[in-house]
């Protein structure tokens, strides 16, 4: 008898029950040590060795790049760590910032779910209750969220960048030029300054086609005021394909600034009745690549009131004329960018905020960070200004350590312009901390008869697990805070605290939260629960762990 053997057999190790939890814990207790210490003002920085990293290594304070540099050599507390990172980078995506509180929110809720939930309960029901009591939590993090004010921006952005006012000042800044709808960006700057740049209009990375389009010979740019604009995605072959339009803009002594691929025998053309004097146009290629230059080129028609003609939808060029173009009240093109300054001339502003509302669905709907960044250019382009923050750096290191706060601010502001703020240092989850453990009354199960049920009737202790767990999870990241600056919770918060006042950890003072600039945003702590629940739970849940079979060899 032959027996066959599967070339693809792949032999695994098996873990079951405690045994598996248990080594999924140790997993979560060493991710959560890396993270957790970078919490707070008085959070320490970590420091990271890594191919990936700029000379091999980097020194940072962002959670979400401390929680991505960890993986362990146990298979199974390896599990743990990639369902934690996975907390950590849906609240980046979502929120942009809380990165570290998401996984000191997990540590604190699987520990809780280990120690509080016996072999006598039903794990099923207080998991399932963990998540309802998780909502309810939400909920009142909702009720106790204020608008944010302009006042507040440099707050929530010192704070998100590690307490730097300065850099708190030059986003609360920009975001003040670019209003509630515009985008702040974050890119490294090519000198050791850090500094912003504002534009009020549409703004793509694509520069002239040819140097000779110039007319500001000391900025290397073309300007033109009052220019009419032409967008399509189909290369100009012939000059002849603009006759149409070229008459009337050199008959009217008119601007042209045409966004589509040219070749090379009519750029030189253009090129040439530039250096005449007889025509005032420039030329650019289309920005992006694939479907992304498709809809941005549809942004652009919208914004400046062009038709688009595209290869995608059939169009001809030799059918654009003259009342096909749009208009734009300023037009900059240097070598390598283009910035529009719209006019209301021929721009529909129904069509706009209709689009406007179609891209915020999608951006709801979009699960990947850089298409939701992609999403906000565009909405920002259509309905507001652009910002561009600019961080420079002594050395590499020091650039990528600013970056990543000023990446980290730039997105907690962009969230509390959107949800709202709460009081800082932990304390909004502390306060509903305490106001959850009201809720244990709100189920109740009968062990008597129909006659005496409310006699009988007592505690559902599932529903009291879950909301136990809770309540001293949603303290952690005040303790970690506390903890982070040497101090003990108990020697600050003696007796009776108001609702909103805390500890600055920062000045040493009681007071006020927000009043005194210690801030969260509403969406930045929300997706941080809701995220380390997830996690929490799947983790809880788990009787059974099935890895690759290693083995490891020692000299």
């Amino acid at each position: 008898m032959e027996f066959k053997t599967d070339s693809a057999y792949s032999p695994k190790d098996l873990f079951f029950d405690a045994e598996g939890r248990n080594k999924l814990i140790n997993g979560v207790i060493k991710m959560s040590r890396a993270v957790k210490s970078t919490l707070g003002p008085n959070g320490n920085t970590v420091l990271i060795e890594s191919p990936y990293h700029t000379q091999g290594i980097t020194v940072t304070k962002d959670g979400v790049t401390v929680a991505k540099s960890v993986d362990l050599i146990d298979p199974v507390e390896n599990l743990a760590v990639r369902m934690m990172k996975e907390a950590a980078d849906k609240t980046a995506t979502s929120a942009g910032d809380g990165t570290t509180t998401a996984i000191v929110l997990t540590e604190a809720l699987v520990l809780g779910g280990m120690k509080g939930i016996t072999d006598n309960m039903n794990r099923t029901a207080v998991l399932r209750y963990l998540v309802e009591v998780s909502n309810k939590v939400v909920d009142k993090l909702r009720k106790m969220s204020k608008k944010l004010s302009s006042s507040m921006l440099i707050d929530v952005a010192s704070l998100s960048a590690n307490n730097d006012r300065e850099i708190g000042r030059i986003i609360a800044e920009v975001y003040k030029d670019v209003g509630k709808s515009g985008i702040v960006t974050v890119e490294k700057s090519q000198t050791s300054e850090t500094y912003a740049e504002t534009t009020m209009g549409l703004k793509f990375d694509r520069g002239y086609l040819s140097p000779l389009f110039i007319n500001d010979q000391k900025k290397d740019e073309c300007v033109f005021e009052d220019t009419m604009v032409l967008v399509a995605d189909i290369e100009i072959a012939n000059i002849l394909q603009l006759e149409n339009v070229l008459k009337p803009i050199i008959t009217e002594g008119k601007k042209l600034l045409i966004i589509s691929p040219c070749s090379t025998n009519v750029v030189n053309t253009l090129a040439a009745n530039v250096m005449k004097g007889n025509l005032k146009v420039c030329a650019v290629p289309p920005p992006n690549f694939g479907y992304k230059q498709h809809e941005l080129m549809q942004d652009i028609a919208l914004s400046v009131g062009a038709t688009y003609f595209s290869e995608k939808t059939g169009d001809d060029l030799s059918h654009i004329n003259y009342g096909n173009l749009g208009h734009a009240a300023k037009v900059i093109v240097s070598r390598d960018k283009t910035v529009i300054i719209k006019s209301d001339l021929k721009t529909d502003k129904d069509a706009i905020l209709e689009r406007v509302e179609q891209l915020w669905q999608s951006h709801d709907q979009a699960k990947k960070k850089a298409d939701k960044d992609f999403i906000l250019e565009r909405i920002a382009s259509l309905t507001g200004g652009i910002g561009v923050i600019f961080v420079g750096g002594q050395t590499d290191i020091e650039q990528k350590e600013l970056y990543d706060r000023v990446d980290d601010a730039v997105c907690a502001v962009r969230s509390a312009l959107e949800e709202g703020v709460l009081p800082g240092a932990g304390k909004a989850l502390a306060e509903v901390s305490a106001e959850i453990l009201d809720l244990k009354k709100d189920k109740y199960v009968v062990i008597c008869d129909d006659e005496n049920e409310f006699a009988c009737s007592e505690a559902n202790v599932e529903w009291d697990t879950a909301i136990d767990i809770m309540h001293h999870a949603l303290l952690a990241p005040m303790m970690q805070i506390v903890e982070n600056a040497g101090l003990k919770v108990s020697d600050i918060y003696k007796g009776e605290v108001k609702n909103g006042f805390g500890y600055n950890v920062k000045t040493g003072e009681m007071g006020n939260l927000i009043q005194m600039g210690v801030i969260d945003p509403l969406k930045v702590t929300r997706s941080a629960l809701q995220n380390a629940v997830s996690v929490a739970t799947t983790i809880l849940s788990t009787n059974a762990i099935i890895t690759m079979a290693r083995s490891y060899e020692t000299s």
